[in-house]
């Protein structure tokens, strides 16, 4: 290992040469310092120069922490790497601007001599025991900072490593290959250029997958980067990669800027000093640049004072961008950017990695919606969100938080496959706070009521009756189409600091989900917040680490009911959750909940639907597809309870009336080993569950009656001149 670290160039956050003095050293970090598993001098060759030559020319490693030359090798503190992430955990998005990207930017495109270079950010990290590698390829600028806003994030689940390619670095040419850029002509030349970075990225790939064969390593490409990365998985198909693709500049041929682009070379260079304002407006949104760290809850007053000034700071800051990206360079990595387009789209038959593409409703430089579907369907394994609002920027602009959508889209993996329960990463502050500003409109609407009972019967409102301590079980009624989900798992986390994990359908994990439009934003926000398809082992591993765990006995066959069942119980006759509850202990909560019926009126369901020519086959044909594929629940059963067909009913909206959810006493199992021996105790306890359920229910209905406030209309109006939503008083109990 020290003759290794003896070839290897790490510096702080980028390459130093002797001429080169950094500033805000405090930002940068030492790669050494995060990682001690580094290159050979074999390695690292770039531009036919191997680091060990070039690091005659650098300068020795330096601790960028306390400002001094540190040892080569510094180890990991060992109390500083967490097992697990705590629910409600900090993830720092909001307190990196796109600021920090201009200001840090126009620090380290300053010329030293050095080719490109992995450097880590120092505020990435440290990341959990055994988290995986993240590689990020950057943009045209190069300059590796483009997950400014998602370091802190990232840094906790990945070991960050950020690719610089230094503004002057490319491949010597003369006037003649200058002039002739755009027009085709040095197209060899910066083919051989991508080739170099293909070998080099693809070569630390192959190093880090030598090191950890049995975890996957994550490329991030932004723009151009992602041309690469999809030229690197191309290289390396026997590698576990995974792809995560913001805004590809794959379409670059198809590019909106094509008739501007001629006039950048004809541009005077006193005149170039006005292209990143130009730039900033073509790449991306500067109103949600600028809105990265202020609080969209703040009064609109505040908000708009805030948003002014940031505004003032980046226009002021933009001018940086002139040096980040230089005429001579902007006109090379345009000319680099074609010929990797046409690299990458030419070898997309190779590419056996996982993909997930972020692509931009906005983006005013590649047509990145429709190239998001078109590398769907050209990849073997690709998933697609779409950002509407978004320009090409995406990954600087506010309202995107990279690891959120990693998590959403279930990618994020320490191993082969993706586990939901040992890969599973709690809600941040961020996140928990971003979901309940958008859902705040259906929380006023339903105006949820918690009641929940202690230990010696006393019902009290709130849930100070449910055990805060893992392994719980709370096993419910599935309301008209989930309709209770959101309010129940928030409030379950606001009042018990406990993150609910909920046992869902597995179709919602498949791509018969992922194609429907406009489907998949309520799934994703399940599985950020730790939904499981259902199966025996999801659940097993779900109690053995004590989770606080959602499950419907009744499944889709009761969120899916028929007109006249609302309310009704629909469980199997099989006990097998209270049998696996006693082998862990856990405490089982049984709880009714009550208020479909005033939020909407069933007008059509399976029965009507069926019998609708054209949407009843389609109904018959996607439900067989998903059987076909595996993914039915409780097909080897009969009755009543098998019939779990998956449809969309008809729905009638109301005006909101009000939810209510009823806890009931709750029953340890902790000890009672008969319970997962004798069946018939089982089964006895199973049906008292099931009766507790249907009580709490009958409860909630008639007390529901004596509400004075179950009328949204008249909490509006208490909310007006009395509290807020969480004082609007309800029924005596």
């Amino acid at each position: 290992m020290a003759s290794l670290l003896h070839n290897f160039w790490a510096t702080p956050r980028f390459g130093l040469s002797p001429d080169y003095k950094p500033q805000c050293i405090a930002r940068f970090a030492c790669l050494a310092c995060q990682d001690s598993t580094f290159l050979s001098s074999e390695s690292v060759i770039v531009n036919g120069v191997s680091s060990i030559e070039e690091k005659e020319k650098s300068s020795p490693i330096i601790d960028v922490k306390n400002g001094h030359v540190a040892p080569a090798i510094k180890e990991k503190n060992k109390e500083d790497i967490q097992n697990k992430l705590e629910t409600l955990w900090d993830d720092g998005y909001g307190t990196q601007t796109v600021k920090d990207y201009l200001e840090i930017g126009s620090e380290i495109v300053k010329p030293d001599g050095g080719p490109p270079r992995w450097f880590t950010p120092i505020s990435a990290g440290p990341p959990l025991e055994n988290s995986p590698l993240l590689l990020f390829l950057p943009g045209m600028d190069g300059t590796g900072m483009g997950l400014v806003l998602h370091e802190k994030a990232l840094g906790k689940v990945f070991q960050v490593w950020s690719l610089h390619i230094p503004a002057y670095d490319r491949t010597p040419f003369d006037a003649c290959c200058l002039l002739g850029l755009l027009s085709g002509d040095g197209t060899e030349r910066t083919w051989n250029k991508l080739e170099e970075l293909v070998k080099f990225v693809g070569r630390t790939v192959r190093m880090k997958h030598a090191s950890s064969p049995s975890k996957p390593i994550y490329l991030v490409g932004d723009s151009f980067g992602g041309c690469l990365a999809l030229a690197v998985a191309a290289h390396n198909p026997e590698i576990d990669l995974v792809l995560i693709l913001a805004n590809p500049a794959t379409s670059f041929d198809r590019t909106q800027l094509q008739p501007l682009l001629p006039l950048l070379k004809s541009l005077p260079d006193e005149f170039h000093v006005t292209v990143p304002y130009l730039l900033s407006f073509i790449m991306g949104d500067p109103l949600k640049m600028a809105m990265v760290n202020i609080d969209s809850m703040l009064p609109p007053g505040q908000i708009i004072q805030r948003l002014s000034g940031n505004l003032t700071d980046l226009l002021a800051h933009l001018y940086g961008l002139a040096d980040i990206i230089p005429k001579e360079t902007l006109l090379w990595k345009l000319k680099l950017l074609r010929s990797a387009s046409s690299y990458s789209n030419s070898r997309l038959h190779a590419v056996n990695a996982e993909v997930l593409v972020i692509a931009s409703g906005k983006d005013n430089m590649l047509p990145s919606e429709n190239e998001a579907q078109r590398l769907k369907n050209s990849l073997r394994n690709c998933t697609v969100r779409y950002f509407k609002d978004n320009g090409h920027t995406i990954l600087l602009e506010d309202g995107i938080n990279l690891l959120s959508i990693i998590k959403a889209t279930s990618k994020y993996r320490r191993s082969k496959r993706h586990d939901y329960v040992m890969d599973f990463l709690p809600p941040s502050k961020s996140e928990f706070k971003k979901t309940t500003k958008d859902n705040s409109w259906y929380f006023n609407f339903t105006g949820p009521v918690m009641l929940s009972t202690m230990e010696n019967g006393k019902i009290v409102r709130g849930l100070a009756g449910v055990p805060r301590e893992g392994p719980v079980l709370l096993v419910g009624y599935h309301m008209l189409m989930g309709l209770e989900i959101v309010p129940l798992v928030h409030e379950y986390l606001m009042q018990t600091k406990n993150l609910l994990r909920g046992i869902a359908h597995p179709t919602l994990f498949t791509q018969l989900v992922e194609s429907r439009p406009n489907a998949t934003s309520f799934v994703d926000m399940l599985k950020l917040y730790g939904a499981t398809p259902v199966t025996a082992s999801n659940f097993f591993k779900l109690l053995a680490t004590k989770s606080h765990v959602l499950l419907y006995p009744g499944g889709a066959r009761e969120a899916l009911h028929r007109k006249g069942e609302e309310y009704k119980v629909i469980w199997p006759d099989q006990q097998e959750f209270i049998r696996m509850a006693a082998k862990f202990g856990a405490t089982i909560v049984p709880f009714g909940v009550v208020g479909e019926d005033d939020i909407a009126q069933l007008v059509l369901d399976y029965d009507d639907l069926k019998s609708i020519p054209i949407l009843g086959d389609r109904i018959r044909s996607e439900n067989e597809e998903a059987a076909r594929n595996g993914f039915t629940v409780r097909g080897d059963m009969n009755g009543e309870i098998a019939n779990q067909m998956l449809y969309i009913p008809g729905l009638l909206p109301k005006i909101p009336g009000r939810f209510y959810f009823f806890f009931g006493k709750p029953i340890h199992t902790k000890g009672r080993q008969d319970l997962v021996k004798d069946r018939e105790k089982a089964r006895e306890l199973y049906l008292q569950v099931k009766s507790e359920v249907q009580n709490n229910m009958n409860y909630l209905l008639k007390k529901r009656e004596k509400d004075p406030y179950r009328n949204v209309i008249d909490r509006t109006l208490y909310r007006a001149f009395s509290a807020t939503s969480d004082d609007v008083p309800t029924f005596d109990f």
